[in-house]
């Protein structure tokens, strides 16, 4: 027992009368890697986040369970004993960084927060600690990056702006809670191997949380398969993959996007162009802010979506995708041409824009983050029908809404009920909900999939098909999963610092990439192991 560091037993979490975690029990040893796997909505992180008593108490209760890290029971911890471990013995990165990152603080102030409340540092100290730590997790010139603040960043960075700040201190134990969801594959393997490395350098133990199980067969030591709250199955990873006893697990395994969509339709009507779109961010110093520079995130970018198809754009975090979304919609300034339905729109002001906000929506990356904690999902979808249509009455609406539920897979009577209510796959299905509510012509899917299981995702990805084929819809796909693109995408855009590095049909580019970016990616995704050995270049 003497290497046990974290012992869970019989742990069991109920929010009300709703036990979302039943009588689950395990253990992890100093040094070693613990997967809990499932679907979303399994009991994983409501796991995790007991054991930092981290729930929203007294909303969550515990009937039974007692959690023992070096011995001690945490859940019988005061918060003077609590405050001595969090982030200093146990730390933990969160599944959504933007929600977990505090907007009104820069980047430097929150990772120096952490050494200076746990290891005292200050000052010039500090700021060459954090330098160090930013680079470890692979900000580029992270120097440059300190006063940054989250929403300047991408979903990429932000999430290794969590990770250094939960490796700060070095703890012993480490929980990640889908540690790379919003990361690129070359970058998954840098910080899984930065996570591995650790643990090799400090002993840290590591309890992995992931819907991808590719990371889990790389990454941990042992598996627990959860599901509707309990383990399932339990055991040694290659025994678990190789032998899969539980037929859920078995599932599991065999999930994952499949099909191709039919080739590009290039007869079809253009919904949206570009020209030429450019957006360069200034660098600005000094005490007078002076411009000394820019971050050229889309530099003369071209491309075309058509009607009833996919255009998909993937490439690292960072390499200018998003941007290029919200610059379509007209959501952050650009220079260059966007046409929508033949007219030109780069010159319209917000009120211009405004009646074609419900033909042009947009599915962001974060569904938590996206869908506002104080309203049910029937007023969050109805949200842009009371604006855009204003003479609908209320029953109006509220059939409208059901509508929109029933076509994504949901049930119309939950729509009095509000997003912490439902996993992460349900709360990306209200959003989907939401932007097909104003029957709109163009949707930007911006990672729609990436904080979903690989069930979930094979799910929504038929969902999206489906009703693209039904609505004759154009979509946008920004993704970093290349699976999940060569599911969906007819036509494919690889990006990279900003520019294009490759495009043409999705199917040409995936037999047969041109140029060794487009090829170390696609290698990526379908060997994790792969691009351990690429040189970044």
């Amino acid at each position: 027992m003497s290497d046990v560091l974290l012992d869970v037993k019989d742990l069991s979490v109920a929010f009300g009368k709703n036990l979302a975690v039943d009588h689950v029990s395990f253990s992890l040893n100093k040094g070693e890697t613990l997967a809990l796997v499932g679907e979303s909505g399994s009991g994983k992180s409501v796991s995790a986040l007991s054991i930092l008593k981290l729930l929203p108490y007294p909303a969550a209760s515990h009937p039974s369970g007692q959690i023992f890290f070096n011995g001690e029971d945490l859940l019988d911890a005061d918060e003077a004993d609590l405050r001595r471990v969090r982030g200093a013995k146990i730390t933990m990165i969160f599944q959504e960084p933007m929600t977990s990152l505090n907007p009104l603080h820069s980047v430097e102030k929150q990772i120096g927060e952490i050494l200076e409340l746990h290891q005292g540092l200050k000052g010039q100290a500090a700021r060459l600690k954090i330098i160090e730590l930013l680079e470890k997790v692979g900000i580029r010139e992270a120097s440059t990056r300190l006063q940054d603040y989250p929403h300047q960043l991408s979903g990429g960075q932000r999430q290794r702006v969590m990770i250094a700040m939960a490796l700060a201190n070095k703890p012993d134990l480490l929980i990640a809670d889908e540690p790379t969801t919003a990361l690129d594959v070359t970058v998954q393997a840098q910080i899984l191997k930065l996570l591995k490395d650790l643990q090799q350098e400090f002993g840290m133990a590591l309890l992995l949380i992931t819907h991808d199980l590719g990371i889990v067969r790389h990454m941990a030591d042992q598996v627990c398969v959860m599901q509707k709250g309990k383990i399932v199955e339990r055991g040694a990873a290659k025994t678990v993959f190789a032998k899969p006893q539980h037929e859920y697990t078995r599932m599991l395994l065999a999930a994952e996007p499949k099909g191709n969509p039919p080739p590009a339709d290039l007869s079809a009507a253009k919904i949206v162009e570009t020209r030429n779109l450019k957006v360069w961010f200034p660098i600005r110093r000094g005490f007078f802010r002076k411009t000394i520079g820019y971050i050229k995130a889309v530099d003369g970018l071209d491309l075309t979506v058509r009607a009833g198809q996919t255009l998909g754009i993937v490439g690292e975090s960072g390499s200018g995708k998003t941007t290029t979304g919200l610059a379509i919609l007209r959501l952050i300034a650009s220079e260059g041409e966007i046409t929508y339905k033949g007219q030109r729109i780069d010159g319209f002001k917000s009120k211009a824009m405004r009646p074609l906000r419900k033909d042009m929506q947009v599915v962001f990356q974060d569904p938590f983050g996206s869908l506002s904690p104080r309203l049910s999902v029937l007023q969050i979808v109805e949200e842009g029908l009371r604006i855009q249509n204003p003479n609908m009455n209320a029953a109006e609406r509220r059939a409208r809404v059901t509508t929109a539920l029933e076509e994504v897979g949901l049930d119309p009577a939950t729509m009095d009920r509000y997003p912490h209510e439902f996993s992460g796959g349900q709360r990306q299905r209200i959003a989907i909900a939401r932007a097909l509510a104003l029957e709109p012509k163009f949707i930007m899917l911006d990672e729609p999939t990436s904080a979903l299981d690989m069930s979930v995702q094979a799910q929504v990805v038929d969902l999206l098909r489906g009703l693209q084929k039904k609505h004759n819809l154009a979509y946008l796909f920004i993704s970093h999963d290349l699976k999940v693109v060569r599911a969906l995408a007819n036509e494919m855009i690889v990006m990279r610092n900003g520019v294009v590095e490759e495009r043409g049909p999705a199917t040409e580019i995936f037999n047969n990439p041109q140029t060794p970016y487009t090829k170390a990616l696609i290698a990526a995704s379908l060997n994790l192991k792969a691009i351990e050995g690429i040189v970044k270049q």
